[in-house]
């Protein structure tokens, strides 16, 4: 069994990371921080944890001998704690999105800081699974993708990878109020939210640059992405739907051919005619479907759960790679479906 351990486990992302690390069979979940609730059990913050976690929040996790340190800490803190955890020859995987862009200045335009960490950003592996698991088999520090890059990323990947995009892509993504984080906003207060679809940061969200990097290095030149993100009135769940033209004429079936080839033996990815959402809630899969509509245009559809295979799950996923196990190790489960 290897040492774990998170830091920063108080909100829904550290939950659900201590969740699936209380069942994984390789893992030993050794300690789970918490500033402002050090002392106090986890299971009281987390009550579905219950009968599986007995650990105290601690302040720091020093003293523990870990193999692994899991980072669900805010944007911009991150930063300040990888240069230590890192020396101490832990691996890291990093759930923030301090490491996922590597232009520090482009870093620096959408967080609104400079980045301190340098030497581990460049160092740092873009941690989307399907796409880098032989990079990341071989990395001590992964950069975990944020959740809308994921849906969306996965559902465009073999498009761009196969140069077949003419212009840019146009994706409307829709995710439930638990992407937000715990704490309490009057965006997320359910009498604002709870019966409503409300557009948000349109232009301006964080995930809009990490999903045009990828794109443009599976492409190979740069991608043009329109993102916009809506907010609906469930918990969890995302749902992205994403519109293009091709630069060929494909038919449905040859591009259908062309994804199971992408992601054939990607235990986590299934094709399906349209995604529904429920059938991956709770579970680490990424469901795709697509069409072809009139002249050269297609509709791709992708839906995770956006704090499993978008977040807590996919770092497990990566924690895998990292230790050479079996992707689905510790992950092999279906969605709820209702």
């Amino acid at each position: 069994m290897i040492k774990a351990a998170v830091v920063g486990g108080s909100g829904f992302i550290g939950g659900e990371l201590a969740r699936l690390l209380s069942r994984h069979p390789k893992i030993s979940l050794e300690a789970i921080t918490s500033r402002q609730l050090a002392g106090q059990k986890v299971a009281d913050t987390h009550p579905f944890l219950r009968g599986y976690i007995d650990l105290t929040f601690s302040e720091s996790i020093t003293g523990h001998g870990l193999d692994v340190v899991f980072l669900a800490t805010p944007h911009g803190a991150s930063m300040k704690l990888v240069p230590e955890i890192a020396s101490s020859g832990a691996k890291v995987i990093d759930l923030s999105g301090d490491y996922r862009l590597k232009d520090p200045q482009v870093y620096k335009e959408w967080y609104g800081h400079e980045h301190t960490d340098l030497e581990n950003l460049g160092r740092a592996v873009y941690g989307l699974n399907e796409l880098y698991w032989d990079e990341i088999a071989e990395a001590d520090f992964v950069s975990n993708p944020g959740c809308y890059p994921t849906c969306s990323t996965l559902g465009l990947a073999p498009l761009f990878a196969n140069g077949l995009v003419e212009g840019g892509v146009f994706i409307d993504a829709k995710s439930g109020t638990s992407g937000a984080g715990a704490e309490l906003t009057k965006a997320t207060h359910h009498p604002m939210c709870g019966a409503s679809v409300n557009p948000y940061k349109v232009g301006r969200h964080r995930h809009s640059p990490e999903i045009a990097q990828t794109l443009t290095l599976l492409q190979g030149h740069p991608a043009e992405v329109v993102f916009t993100p809506h907010l609906i009135p469930v918990v969890r769940g995302m749902l992205c739907t994403m519109y293009l033209k091709l630069n060929d004429d494909l038919t449905k079936q040859d591009l259908l051919e062309m994804y199971a080839e992408f992601f054939r033996r990607k235990r986590f990815v299934r094709m399906t005619e349209v995604p529904w959402m429920q059938a991956v809630i709770g579970s680490n899969h990424c469901e795709i479907g697509l069409d072809v509509v009139g002249n050269r245009n297609v509709v791709v559809m992708s839906a995770i759960d956006n704090l499993v295979k978008g977040g807590a799950g996919q770092a497990v996923q990566n924690c895998n790679a990292v230790f050479g196990w079996p992707e689905e190790t510790g992950l092999d489960f279906p969605g709820l479906g209702v």
